[in-house]
């Protein structure tokens, strides 16, 4: 069977050579093609009962022809040899044209071919077994005539990918993400709750066999319970000490999408022209990092061939760089940063964040609010909205608690965040020595979407704080 693998990667790899000589003998300055399939598996039980079992898998090839100053696509959902040099010739003629700039790319090259590391690969493990997981972390939950609704989820994605270019690249990886996820709906007669909880990452079922279950679906289904006896949430602007997963928003939301370099070179960001300036307290540093072992939206390479690499966007307060893709870094006449990323096989690469959040402070958590003498806990988001144009800052908290005199107080229902976001973090004054980060996926506007994580430490600063429901 590994026999079998092995000789179609290489086959494919040897097609992906031909396409690039194709395009190349039709005049692209530079070529790239890459060959990917995808493998999901959804399950999830509701109340008792199996509601969701899903396993899907799609595959096909992209290649891109660069030529005067831009990118010509073509794409196919098969390895067909005639299918796959007709995508080339398509890539030539997309991207043949006004000649637009004499602009060249200069790649990182790459010779290299790796297997996920993870420790119980998803496909080792019997689907019963993945399903028997989802049961029992749905009726774990049960624990009060309150909980209305329970749901217990588990989702793994693995994508096998290969890649070569015309400047020598040649490359081939497996990306392989597992997510297990608790949601518990209370209920008094009144009002409704919700909590969520469950680990996610770039590992294997390994993620699932060191999680608790039991422990994972009682927390979550009391969580929801307590939240019923939760109060409306003051407003204002008021001290806020944002928990790791409103901190990741703001990193994500109102600084990270205006950080990406397609919004920089089309003048679309309220960052443009920002390197070198202060936009935030001394203690703040920003990170977009592709490399953090088993985190939700680390990579090996991007969708380009590119090596992740950690790109600091603020140091110590100073806006720091942007990052970039292939075209972008070729632009700005800086090096690619590994965030050319595309949904697929069959979607435009755009620069895209990986893991992105804010560096750790000095302070112990539990120290951190014994010093706060009047604020409001975070603790969950909904949501969150991005803003590269005006740079303000949106959000939507699950739930908090009220601080009063170093001491957590009333548990306070749903509530929402605003704020311009450089105005945010030059009034950040306490960090905890903690990074926590949270997977999920992000689109570029409302579409294609990318697996990513946000995250920071606890985080005190001031916000406008809406109240509640």
């Amino acid at each position: 069977m590994q026999k079998m693998v092995m000789e179609e990667a290489q086959g494919q790899q040897d097609l992906l050579y031909k396409a690039v000589e194709h395009m190349q003998d039709l005049g692209a300055e530079f070529a790239d093609a890459k060959s990917q399939s995808v493998r999901n598996t959804g399950i999830s039980s509701v109340n008792g009962e199996l509601r969701n079992l899903v396993r899907k898998g799609v595959g096909g090839v992209c290649v891109r022809a660069w030529i005067g100053g831009r990118w010509g696509y073509g794409n196919v959902s098969s390895f067909d040899k005639d299918a796959v040099m007709k995508a080339a010739e398509d890539a030539v003629r997309n991207a043949a044209g006004d000649k637009r700039s004499d602009l060249s790319l200069e790649p990182v090259v790459v010779k290299k071919h790796m297997k996920a590391q993870v420790k119980i690969h998803p496909d080792s493990v019997d689907l019963t077994e993945k399903i028997e997981v989802v049961r029992d972390l749905d009726k774990v939950q049960s624990i009060d005539e309150r909980i209305i609704n329970r749901i217990g989820s588990y989702s793994e994605e693995i994508k096998d990918n290969c890649l070569v270019n015309s400047a020598g690249s040649d490359i081939s990886w497996q990306e392989v993400r597992t997510l297990c996820r608790a949601m518990s709906v209370a209920a008094d007669g009144q009002r409704f709750e919700r909590y969520y909880d469950g680990p996610d990452s770039t590992l294997g079922f390994e993620v699932v066999k060191d999680t608790d279950i039991e422990a994972l679906g009682r927390k979550t289904a009391q969580e929801a319970i307590a939240t019923l006896g939760a109060v409306r949430c003051p407003s204002g602007n008021l001290t806020v000490l944002s928990d790791p997963m409103i901190t990741g928003l703001l990193a994500h939301e109102a600084m990270g999408h205006a950080s990406e370099g397609d919004e920089i070179t089309k003048k679309r960001s309220f960052l443009t022209d920002a390197c070198g300036k202060k936009v935030a307290s001394d203690i703040i540093c920003m990170y977009d990092n592709g490399t953090v072992p088993g985190a939700h939206g680390s990579v090996p390479f991007d969708d380009e061939g590119t090596p992740s690499t950690c790109t600091k966007i603020i140091d110590n307060g100073v806006y720091n760089g942007y990052m970039h893709s292939l075209e972008t870094a070729s632009q700005l006449g800086v090096k690619p940063t590994g965030n050319g990323r595309a949904e697929n096989f069959g979607k435009r690469t755009w620069v895209r964040m990986t893991n992105t959040y804010f560096g750790p402070g000095e302070w112990d958590k539990d120290e951190l609010i014994a010093e706060t003498k009047d604020g409001i806990l975070t603790d969950k988001m909904v949501n969150g909205m991005e803003d590269p144009v005006g740079g303000c800052f949106e959000a939507k908290a699950l739930r908090g608690y009220i601080i009063k005199n170093g001491e957590i107080k009333d548990i306070v229902q749903s509530f929402t965040l605003t704020g311009k976001s450089v105005e945010i973090l030059q009034t950040v004054d306490a960090l905890s020595d903690e990074v926590v980060l949270d997977g999920g996926m992000c689109g570029k506007g409302i579409e294609d979407w990318v697996r990513v994580s946000s995250g920071g430490p606890y985080m005190r600063a001031r916000m406008i704080v809406g109240g509640g429901q």
